[in-house]
């Protein structure tokens, strides 16, 4: 017998897939600390602005972020890079879910790039009165 998703899966899938958030930015010394790398809260704050623009693109509701979990900094990132974030949903409750979000570091000037920093970010859906709501419309 085959595994077969049923319609809702395949929409969860699909809306995944097309949620995934993709940014680049340049790190200039602005942003970074008296160790010529990027500030943690500077990261943490772009993070955060990736997780809430995927779970966003994911649910095309209002979002608000409910916590963070295990940021790693794996790898400093000085200035004078480039960095590209991805937010991936790696979870779908009935009114929240949960974002992965990828930090990497690459030179500007070299070829090859390595993953710096990883977190979780819980987001939940929100209505006009600041009340939790479905992630999903059952009927769409």
């Amino acid at each position: 017998m085959e595994n077969q998703l049923t319609s809702r899966e395949q929409r969860i899938a699909k809306k995944i897939k097309d949620s995934q958030t993709h940014v680049f930015r340049a790190v200039f010394p602005g942003q970074t600390n008296h160790h010529n790398t990027m500030f943690g809260g500077a990261v943490l704050y772009i993070m955060d602005e990736i997780a809430f623009m995927t779970a966003t693109r994911f649910c095309r509701k209002p979002i608000v972020t409910v916590s963070s979990d295990k940021v790693d900094f794996n790898h400093p990132i000085p200035a004078g890079t480039l960095v590209e974030l991805i937010g991936t949903v790696t979870r779908v409750g009935r009114t929240s879910l949960d974002v992965s979000v990828e930090v990497f570091v690459e030179s500007m000037y070299r070829e090859g790039r390595e993953k710096a920093i990883t977190g979780n970010f819980t987001l939940v859906a929100i209505n006009e009165s600041k009340r939790p709501v479905p992630v999903i419309d059952e009927i769409e």
